[in-house]
């Protein structure tokens, strides 16, 4: 249990770190953009378990969200996140069904192992990362452990035009005859922050298949251009955590779409 007490200040403080990136990325946008808040479900396990001789832990499901002025974004964020725990269970239809449904999963657990020492935890972050006047970025964090050698800790990204009240996707933004040159783009700069020469295979430290490189789903748009993320296990093996691969807004004026928020101020 240490070892996750460990692993969960390790995430805080990673998650704090780029909070703190992101408002000083977002006190750099232009005015009307959409006034928000947070709010949070909170259920915990009534079954108490040792952790060792001295101290005591109880299961808990946390989900923390934006909630804007705006109810079609909100609706969209809600259904991002209620669409992973729906395919298993369709009775789940809001934030405190998700929270209530891995408590009881736990309490299952728990009366069928009472000797356990094991207190499982469920986390869901969604944070503003970043918003302009027709653009919103949100990071969706979902960390959970219910057994086994360490806690599962997944990162996606929430892109939206508040104007239009549409997803944004990557074909709006690249055009698919570009999309060879923005990978070729990325591989350079991937290269270069992982100190790999033009030439060198990829296959074996990474998992990329048949060892040719390719860009994750994952991305937003920062102040600095394109970010592009993959997650633990995607292409390295989870000791190594995340990795980010960001292409400059210099980089992308020649291949992204006319208007769009790639080639325009916002």
């Amino acid at each position: 249990m240490k070892k996750i007490a460990l692993y969960l200040f390790l995430l805080s403080f990673i998650a704090a770190c780029r909070n703190e990136k992101n408002k000083v990325e977002n006190s750099e946008s232009v005015v009307d953009t959409l006034s928000y808040s947070y709010d949070s479900i909170k259920v915990y396990s009534k079954n108490i378990v040792k952790t060792d001789a001295k101290e005591s832990d109880t299961t808990k499901a946390v989900i923390q969200y934006p909630v804007f002025k705006n109810e079609e974004l909100n609706k969209y964020i809600q259904r991002q996140i209620l669409n992973y725990f729906s395919e298993e269970d369709k009775a789940i239809i809001a934030y405190q069904d998700i929270a209530e449904s891995f408590i009881t999963g736990y309490d299952s657990f728990y009366k069928e192992n009472k000797d356990t020492e094991q207190a499982w935890f469920l986390n869901i972050d969604v944070n503003v990362l970043h918003q302009t006047a027709n653009y919103i970025a949100l990071e969706y964090v979902h960390s959970d452990y219910s057994g086994g050698a360490h806690p599962n800790t997944n990162f996606s990204f929430i892109n939206y035009n508040p104007k239009t009240n549409q997803p944004l996707t990557l074909d709006s933004l690249i055009d698919k005859s570009n999309k060879a040159k923005l990978t070729s783009i990325a591989e350079g700069i991937f290269r270069k922050d992982e100190k790999l020469s033009p030439t060198v295979p990829l296959a074996g430290k990474y998992f990329f298949n048949d060892g040719k490189f390719t860009l994750p789903d994952n991305f937003y748009v920062s102040n600095k251009g394109l970010v592009f993320f993959y997650n633990p296990y995607e292409i390295k093996a989870y000791a190594y955590g995340i990795t980010e691969v960001t292409v400059p807004s210099a980089a992308l004026k020649e291949i992204a779409k006319p208007n769009t928020i790639l080639t325009t101020t916002n």
